[in-house]
């Protein structure tokens, strides 16, 4: 039986990561499949935004996040939930950040640096980095997770890969779903790292 140090888990990020993707069992082979997805995912990219903006601005407990002014924006913010759209520029600048996140996904190293970069996707949600303005509760981003989880799923099947395939790359992405999910959730508990 492996011996996991727990309090480790929760102050050393990288020994944290390590544990999920041996545990999930997401390894190079997935990194590939996920890699390798890009001539089937980059150019649908800005319709999974979309989809997943047209969802998040059609709720006030989602689109209400959207009001404040977002770390790195310096355009003019929406006086109030009413005033949001989907061109509004404050939205657009989050559109890009989200077709970002994903061109990551798929583009970069799977090292040290990407496990920053997933923490940090984590945290900017929240009071801890990024404007102090900004706290998504915790309901909202799995809600959030779990529509990228579905969207991504979506097109995958739509993909033309062969069935053996396809299955294997909805696997890669939904393993490093859940790895992202904890290095959200981590945030929303008692002090981290």
């Amino acid at each position: 039986m492996q011996q996991i140090d727990e309090e480790r888990l929760e102050t050393d990020l990288q020994y944290r990561y390590d544990y999920l993707v041996e545990f999930i069992g997401f390894g190079p082979g997935d990194v590939s499949l996920i890699q390798s997805s890009a001539p089937h995912l980059g150019p649908r990219i800005p319709e999974l935004v979309e989809k997943t903006y047209h969802r998040l601005l059609s709720y006030d407990a989602t689109a209400r996040h959207f009001v404040p002014r977002q770390d790195g924006y310096d355009g003019d913010v929406p006086t109030d939930i009413a005033a949001l759209s989907a061109t509004h520029p404050q939205v657009q600048f989050r559109k890009d950040h989200l077709n970002r996140y994903f061109m990551q996904l798929i583009g970069r190293s799977y090292d040290a640096k990407m496990v920053l970069y997933l923490d940090m996707v984590g945290k900017m949600h929240t009071p801890k980095a990024g404007s102090a303005s900004i706290d998504v509760p915790l309901v909202q981003m799995n809600a959030l997770m779990g529509l990228l989880s579905d969207t991504l799923m979506q097109s995958i099947a739509e993909w033309p890969l062969d069935a053996p395939t396809a299955m294997r790359t909805a696997q890669a992405f939904n393993k490093l779903l859940w790895i992202q999910n904890d290095l959200i959730n981590r945030h929303y508990r008692r002090s981290t790292a």
